[in-house]
């Protein structure tokens, strides 16, 4: 005889429209609490393709199935059974999807599932020759063409799964990959009004510059965004004369010598201090800051 959940879960795959908006509901709401988890968690064979079907369906629908797929992925078992199943393939199909409401909410299960080192090496399609990066090259084209406006920035979320896939070594490959220009895209973004793109961009740049001993060639190759994207977090709100920006690079100087607004995020700071540092331990690169910073 079936259980109360069982009966619930069934109910998701209604034919009648209110009874399933009624049970995704119900069911979304159970993934808000450690008990409703661990309960469907003892059904995700169930639930978790149930609510992934659901994805298609219209907003009122898909935003609650959404939901519940992110509460549920941020558990990592259940964020392991995601992945297994194709998950970040779905997600990605969808995203693209023309009519997709639910852009924002996918960007943010990309996230959860971007935590786990099987949804790195799905995400970045490291066992597809033909498709490697695909995914990836997509997700950096929309977060660098996007822009926050009246109804959200859809995108904003896609620096969190930059830093997640750049804390493995195939990711942060990936984006230093000279003929794929990603990262010189992405630093690009430090200039966004938003604390959490802002947060993104520092954090993949702090990431792949754990990479400097074989790829400082590659981050040089992204200087003239790199230098503002490292040290303004930390030169503070200072306007420089013209005597002392004269021995720096232009896109730097040019920068420096007006006024602006100090990074005020601790994070933006600690993560910029902590590229410098990396870099600075490759002589060549430490040859270049120093010419620069002391003049």
């Amino acid at each position: 005889m079936a259980t109360e959940l069982e009966e619930l879960l069934g109910f998701l795959s209604s034919p009648s429209p209110p009874v399933k908006k009624a049970a995704v509901e119900i069911v979304r709401d159970l993934t808000g609490s450690e008990d409703g988890l661990q309960s469907l968690g003892s059904y995700s064979d169930v639930a978790i393709p149930s609510l992934a079907r659901l994805l298609g369906e219209k907003k009122e629908v898909s935003v609650p199935a959404a939901e519940a797929l992110i509460n549920l992925s941020q558990n990592s078992d259940l964020g392991a059974k995601m992945v297994e199943r194709g998950m970040i393939k779905m997600a990605m199909d969808m995203l693209y999807k023309p009519d997709s409401g639910i852009i924002h909410l996918l960007v943010m299960l990309l996230v959860n599932l971007s935590q786990l080192d099987a949804g790195i090496d799905s995400l970045i399609q490291s066992g597809d020759e033909k498709m490697h990066g695909l995914y990836v090259m997509k997700l950096v084209r929309s977060f660098c063409t996007s822009s926050d406006d009246k109804k959200g920035d859809s995108f904003e979320h896609v620096g969190s799964v930059l830093v997640n896939i750049t804390k493995k070594e195939a990711g942060r490959k990936l984006i230093l990959d000279p003929k794929r220009g990603l990262l010189k895209q992405i630093i690009r973004q430090f200039d966004s009004t938003s604390t959490l793109r802002k947060k993104g961009v520092s954090g993949t740049i702090r990431n792949c510059c754990f990479e400097a001993e074989s790829q400082l060639q590659n981050l040089l190759l992204t200087s003239e965004f790199l230098w503002p994207a490292l040290l303004l977090p930390v030169a503070g709100n200072k306007v420089y004369s013209e005597q002392d920006t004269s021995k720096m690079p232009l896109e730097l100087s040019s920068t420096l010598s007006i006024e602006r607004e100090p990074v005020s995020d601790p994070e933006n700071r600690i993560q910029a201090l902590e590229a410098i540092y990396l870099l600075t331990l490759q002589v060549k690169f430490a040859a270049q800051l120093f010419s620069f910073m002391f003049w």
